[in-house]
């Protein structure tokens, strides 16, 4: 809980600014800095750790923390000069609740015989993981499932609208932790830190089919407000809930952490960087870790204008977004060049 957590916004005058979030009142601005990538990029260059640099810096003025979030002066806790050179990732049935979420949406009950008839895909994933996802150190463990979600384009800032699409059957929350990596000089991947986010996916296009997965993660998602530098607690407790208007549709409590996934961090990791493509020098990375619980799972269909938040204490402030109303279905030709 002592961990810095660095928050990156916009001044009044619209120049980039970070700061550390004193707490849940105050930031800290950071003198002279204008970016989180900046931070970790100098950091790898000195071979110092992050939260070292941090503290190295010179502190300039107190924010209001209210203010940045009234005004919609946030933006995400990490981005890159170029958003092409940032990967948006996940792993999915990394946690019970979203096994059986997805279970239920192909028609399985998570029963079946030791021989695995009558048991979805989904579940003998999520088994896959459960029973090797957490090898012993040093060695490699049981592949995850894995998505492509976009790059830094699809990062919606904290406040700001998740744009629903005129193709899309509906857009509901993933509520999950996201880890953030940068690719070193010498290709290696170094962890900067973990922010709450909303993964946010389709899931009437992926009920109708699983291999329709990947249509339902190309969406735009959320994360922030704050980076937690440091490790992530093995146990990690939050709450989400949709909120429509002043009435508080659906809420859940949801727990995540290494206590609560069927794969360690240590074999996401490698099951992601392995592939060559990934360990592009100065290149960004914003894995999200799993959704414990879904609100689609109890029969929840968000509308234009419903909000999404999620919180927990180990991150400070909540992540809000509202949801957009749905964009116009265009028909998209090619020419010939």
């Amino acid at each position: 809980m002592n961990a810095a957590r660095l928050v990156q916004y916009r001044a009044a005058s619209g120049e980039r600014r970070v700061g550390v979030a004193a707490d849940c009142d105050r930031i800290e601005e950071l003198a002279g800095v204008g970016s989180i990538y900046d931070l970790a990029v100098a950091a790898d260059a000195n071979g110092r750790p992050l939260p070292a640099v941090v503290a190295g810096c010179e502190r300039g003025a107190v924010v209001d923390y209210q203010a940045l979030v009234d005004e919609r002066r946030l933006l995400p806790p990490i981005d890159h000069p170029d958003p092409a050179h940032l990967v948006v990732s996940g792993t999915g049935l990394n946690h019970t609740g979203s096994a059986m979420a997805r279970d239920a949406m192909h028609g399985g009950s998570g029963a079946g015989d030791d021989s695995g008839a009558g048991v979805t895909d989904s579940i003998r994933m999520f088994r896959l993981g459960a029973a090797g996802g957490k090898p012993p150190a040093g060695r490699i463990g049981a592949a995850p499932e894995w998505f492509y979600k976009g790059d830094g384009g699809c990062i919606v800032p904290p406040e700001h609208e998740l744009p629903l699409p005129g193709f899309a059957g509906d857009g509901g929350e993933e509520a999950e932790a996201a880890a953030i990596y940068l690719i070193g000089r010498d290709g290696r991947p170094r962890r900067v830190g973990y922010a709450l986010g909303n993964e946010f996916a389709d899931h009437v296009i992926e009920r109708q089919n699983y291999l329709y997965l990947a249509h339902s993660k190309l969406r735009a998602c959320s994360i922030g407000p704050e980076l937690l530098l440091g490790p992530l607690p093995d146990h990690v407790e939050g709450k989400v809930r949709v909120r429509r208007g002043e009435t508080v549709l659906w809420q859940a409590a949801f727990r995540t952490g290494e206590a609560n996934m069927t794969h360690s961090l240590a074999n996401l990791e490698h099951h992601l960087f392995k592939y060559d493509l990934f360990r592009r020098a100065g290149d960004v990375h914003c894995h999200f870790l799993g959704a414990p619980v879904l609100s689609c799972a109890h029969g929840i269909e968000p509308r234009a204008g419903d909000r999404f938040e999620i919180e927990s204490p180990h991150f400070g402030r909540p992540l809000r977004n509202p949801l957009a109303a749905r964009d116009e279905d265009r028909l998209i030709t090619v020419e010939p060049l």
